[in-house]
């Protein structure tokens, strides 16, 4: 037992590692750390591992020239094995539908001997001068203790570092965070119909010649065939101008009939740190969903017996709060194509900016080959000495953020986090001490 906050709390385990958030980067890491025979606990708030991946219907994953290793490569496989086509043969997309992964990244974790907390939520710390000693977790039991020596806070919003006194920042220079979505997924939807449909309208956007896969896309005034329906939509009285700013939906391999869209994205709403913003983000983008699928089916050839199928059960956060570590990766970083002695990744992502208000001109686009790459002292900080990090929430700018928050570079950047605990603890090194040129050889010879 411990006493906090004028409680007797128990202790309900004593491990060498803990992970905090079960989502893309949370995942590889707990796999990592296991598999270096670390005695780890995954905490994840959901009851589903993939974070925004699954919880958020966030697919297909990003397009990357960097390819794709170490237990990313074994995520795919996996997925291949369970009959779910990874790849397009045109994009540089990796696909995947949300049940499929979440069950391959459980296996992952029980194979290796990681046990996962679901249901469970890290509300604060206890510390040992500049050493975590203990989390405190909310679970249906009430409030537990979990004994750690070391933590990889992969939590997406810097839970630990924010109740850990460590320094965060959120937002663009105004404080505006990038844009929320709300994502769903519609059924019963004839593709072969679709695809004749948008098609024969002259649309070019979707280059994929596979007929398993398509995607269908409307931004106004850059020039999508589906523009004119949408108009026509907002005519009516169907839509708003705000369920017109975005509209896209994917396809989804191993579930023939089923879209999932990357829509709606909330107006207006500024601040994903405020707790009633996300509230509020949900109930608008449910009325948007809601209009949305009743006029696809109105309206969209090849949705006639469609339906919604599945809300998301997480927003789509892609920015929230950014730990200020020993190094911040910078714009400045990603336009120089940056080198660094200790990176741990690598990243080509454009800096893909869902701003609700205000623009401003951003570095240009990579072309096949080009990178940057992701030191080990973003993910680690002077005030704590045995926590790391691992999400868009390591350290870097705005603008720099809005490049490495894609799965496959996060999905590296777990992993790195992983094997560096387990040389931490292996060679009795404080985390924020290691060198990490070390974690860098070991990462290079990743297949």
């Amino acid at each position: 037992m411990i006493h906090y906050a004028g409680h007797e709390i128990k202790v309900v385990r004593e491990v060498e590692c803990v992970v905090v958030g079960g989502g893309t980067s949370g995942v590889t890491a707990a796999y990592t750390a296991a598999n270096e025979g670390i005695d780890t606990l995954l905490i994840e708030k959901t009851i589903a591992l993939g974070g925004t991946q699954t919880n958020a219907l966030v697919s297909p994953m990003m397009p990357t020239h960097v390819q794709p290793r170490g237990v990313n490569r074994h995520i795919l496989d996996r997925l291949e094995e369970r009959g779910v086509k990874t790849d397009d043969g045109t994009t540089n997309c990796r696909w995947f539908n949300v049940e499929t992964l979440t069950s391959v990244l459980d296996e992952l974790l029980e194979q290796v001997g990681c046990q996962v907390l679901y249901d469970a939520v890290v509300i604060d710390v206890l510390k040992d001068e500049d050493t975590i000693t203990h989390l405190i977790v909310q679970t249906c039991a009430g409030l537990v203790a979990i004994q750690t020596q070391t933590i990889i806070d992969a939590s997406a919003d810097a839970v630990v570092a924010r109740v850990s006194g460590i320094p965060t920042s959120s937002g663009d220079e105004n404080g505006h965070n990038q844009q929320m979505t709300f994502r769903f997924e519609m059924g019963g939807v004839d593709l072969a119909r679709v695809r004749d449909y948008v098609l024969g309208l002259g649309e070019t956007f979707c280059q994929i010649e596979d007929p398993d896969f398509f995607e269908i896309v409307m931004v106004p005034g850059k020039g999508h065939v589906l523009e004119r329906l949408f108009r026509d939509g907002l005519a009516t009285g169907e839509l708003t101008n705000d369920d017109l700013k975005y509209f896209q939906g994917f396809t989804q391999p191993g579930k023939p009939g089923v879209f999932s869209f990357n829509c709606p994205h909330i107006p207006g709403l500024t601040d994903t740190t405020d707790p009633f913003a996300r509230s509020e983000a949900v109930r608008i983008g449910r009325q948007m969903m809601q209009r949305l699928s009743r006029f696809l089916v109105r309206h969209l050839p090849g949705f006639e017996s469609a339906f919604l199928l599945k809300e998301a059960t997480q927003l789509g956060i892609r920015e929230s709060y950014r730990i200020q570590g020993k190094y911040v990766l910078s714009e400045t970083d990603y336009a120089n194509r940056a080198r660094f002695h200790d990176a741990i990744a690598k990243g080509d992502w454009y800096v893909d900016v869902h701003r609700v208000k205000g623009a401003e001109a951003l570095p240009k686009k990579y072309t096949a080959g080009e990178y940057y790459e992701i030191p080990y002292r973003a993910l680690i900080v002077n005030e704590v000495t045995n926590v790391i990090f691992a999400g868009r929430h390591i350290s870097s700018t705005f603008l720099m953020q809005a490049s490495l928050r894609i799965q496959p570079t996060l999905r590296d950047v777990g992993e790195a986090t992983g094997l560096a605990v387990a040389l931490a603890l292996k060679t009795k090194t404080a985390l924020n001490e290691l060198d990490g040129a070390l974690i860098r050889e070991r990462m290079e010879v990743l297949q």
